[in-house]
């Protein structure tokens, strides 16, 4: 049957066309073979690439040449002479893409594995130094002291230290005190950072050790540049479109400020503008803009700003006075009064009064009870505004500090004496610093609360941290939480204070007063022989001249010992309990001898009275 269809087959083809064929296949047969050739040569390259496609090459390639003399494989190779050679070509392309894929995974994996095994090396040998680390011995720190300094060793020793001290319990090296570790802390710090002993302690003391090196590495990086929008002039929106179409790249602040702009990068000097020569903006950081907003002038007002230069405060008071009112723009040193009155002027302020005093003789000048708002932006030591002024680091010591302090109280007092209680808008006094330091600020703020009759009211500042209520031993009045610390690495803003004071009353509470009371506190069994005096002796007005006689003559007689005193509080050496009590002792016995004096003496007057009678 079979034979029967391919009989038919054969016969049913047309007989001229496979005549055709048939000699178009005989003359092709010499370019057959050597196609085969070709063949076998590329067949034999590809045995050596690939080990894979051997065999299959092999063997179609070795049937061809096998065939090349029967008839039947002429027939079949005389219709597929371009299918064979573009399968070939098909082959080696798919061949190589397969090549270069594998290629390119095997080295993507490779590079995977080792970025793996890196990561996992580089997390052991950070996990082992860190469970092993120990505070380096006294040679180690000699050995220290005699190179130079090695930075990224310092750096890591920080990091480690900071590290046990946030859970010291379960990372403590075993026979380490805490003190060990904070100790080598501030030798490290001094030296990576630059800082000097006093300071560098007085930072420990304030923040924990996580904080502390957030607030070092911000005092490291300079604060963002801020606009002040001199609203007697123009609007916010108008200046920043006109600063944008001149390359300056500007955002609004914040929320809690309308007027202020945050400048990115600009194109031109930000501070030699046409709009800045005409006073339409003021260079100005922005926690400068916190004490303006804590006193909240009003039209119509009589101010005083006690350290008026560079003028930015200033300036911003009379634009939030629409330039109504008087302001007395007060300043000390006469070198910057050329820039306090430029600013003046370049900003089109009309109500202020540019005046030269030490600010403690102000109230003789303009009058005690005469001013409705004070602002006093207290001259300071810096301390936070280090990123500005890095001298700052080595320059305070503890005697600085002091002197500040002791300005700054003269000044505050100046201040409230100044202001009126009985005024109808004001009465308020704003004190303010660049400083962190608790001597300056709070220490200041409880002084002024013992001396005159004011109180602690909100600033109206809806951020910052709540004021130093107690610290280090010291125990300040408790309102002291209304005040405001600002710091730049919370806040993103040079470290400032502001306190904000209501005078309710002029009267003052005078040193001698202050001195009996601390006198009446140590020794009660003062006060109960004062009481029996002033009933023996008749009215009130006679024991008050007594006790202030008394106390003079205790003052002259004992101011050896109030200069002892304070020369022990300097050195911070506290008397013991015998000499405490040997000291209330000479106090009571000079106390009895006053007022048996005192007695005899009214009683030798009674008597000449009643023989003149």
């Amino acid at each position: 049957m079979a034979g029967q269809k391919t009989n038919k087959k054969k016969s049913g083809g047309a007989p001229p066309r496979k005549k055709q064929k048939a000699s178009y296949t005989l003359e092709k047969e010499p370019e057959k073979e050597d196609l085969l050739s070709d063949l076998d040569c590329t067949n034999e390259h590809e045995e050596l690439k690939d080990s894979d496609e051997e065999d299959l090459g092999v063997s179609s390639h070795s049937e061809l040449s096998s065939d090349c003399d029967d008839p039947f494989a002429n027939d079949i190779l005389q219709g597929s002479d371009d299918e064979v050679s573009e399968e070939g070509s098909d082959e080696d392309s798919d061949s190589d893409v397969s090549d270069i894929e594998k290629r390119a995974r095997a080295i993507d994996d490779e590079k995977a594995r080792e970025e793996e095994d890196a990561e996992a090396e580089l997390q052991l040998n950070i996990k082992e130094e860190s469970d092993e680390f120990r505070l380096p011995t006294e040679e180690e720190l000699e050995e220290e002291a005699h190179g130079p300094p090695d930075l990224t060793n310092l750096q890591r020793r920080i990091k480690e230290i900071v590290r046990v001290l946030s859970n010291f319990k379960s990372l403590r090296q075993e026979g380490a005190t805490r003190k060990d570790y904070v100790d080598q802390l501030k030798k490290d710090l001094s030296s990576y950072y630059g800082y000097n002993d006093f300071l560098v302690e007085a930072l420990v003391e304030m923040f924990p050790a996580v904080e502390l090196m957030e607030l070092i590495e911000a005092f490291e990086k300079p604060r963002p540049i801020c606009l002040r929008t001199n609203t007697l002039k123009t609007r916010r929106r108008d200046l920043a479109g006109v600063l944008l179409n001149r390359g300056v790249n500007l955002d609004p602040l914040r929320k809690w400020s309308k007027v202020g702009l945050v400048v990115y990068d600009s194109q031109v000097p930000i501070g030699a503008t046409p709009e800045y020569m005409a006073g339409h903006y003021m260079l100005q950081g922005a926690s400068s803009f916190l004490p303006v907003m804590a006193l909240a002038p009003q039209e119509k007002e009589r101010i005083v700003d006690m350290a008026a230069a560079p003028g930015g405060k200033t300036t911003y008071i009379a634009a939030l006075m629409k330039n109504t009112g008087i302001i007395y723009a007060n300043e000390m040193k006469e070198s910057r009064l050329k820039s306090l009155t430029a600013n003046v002027h370049r900003m089109g302020v009309t109500n202020t009064i540019i005046c030269n005093y030490d600010g403690r003789e102000l109230p003789k000048i303009l009058g005690n009870n005469s001013i409705d708002r004070v602002l006093l932006d207290a001259p300071c030591s810096g301390t936070g505004v280090i990123s500005k002024d890095e001298s700052v680091k080595t320059s305070k010591n503890a005697l600085d500090i002091q002197n500040c302090a002791h300005l700054q109280k003269q000044l505050i007092l100046a201040a409230i004496d100044a202001v009126d209680p009985n005024s109808k808008s004001g009465g308020y006094i704003v004190y303010s610093t660049c400083s962190i330091m608790v001597a300056e600020n709070e220490a200041v703020i409880d002084y002024a609360l013992k001396k005159r009759d004011v109180k602690l009211v909100p600033c109206g500042l809806d951020f910052g941290r709540p004021g130093f209520i107690r610290f280090r031993g010291q125990h300040f009045h408790p309102t002291l939480d209304k005040t405001r610390r600002f710091y730049p690495h919370v806040h993103n803003m040079d470290g400032f204070f502001v306190a904000k004071l209501k005078k309710m009353s002029n009267k003052k509470t005078t040193s001698q007063e202050t001195e009996t009371l601390g006198e009446a506190k140590e020794a009660p069994g003062l006060t109960e022989s004062n009481g029996q005096n002033s009933e023996e002796d008749g009215p009130k007005y006679q024991k008050k001249s007594v006790v202030v006689k008394e106390k003079k003559q205790l003052n002259n007689g004992h101011t050896g010992e109030k200069a002892s005193v304070n020369e022990k509080r300097q050195k911070r050496k506290f008397p013991s309990r015998e000499e405490i009590a040997r000291a209330r002792e000479e106090k009571r016995q000079a106390f009895r001898e006053a007022s048996s004096k005192a007695k005899t003496g009214s009683r030798g007057k009674k008597r000449k009275g009643q023989g003149k009678s």
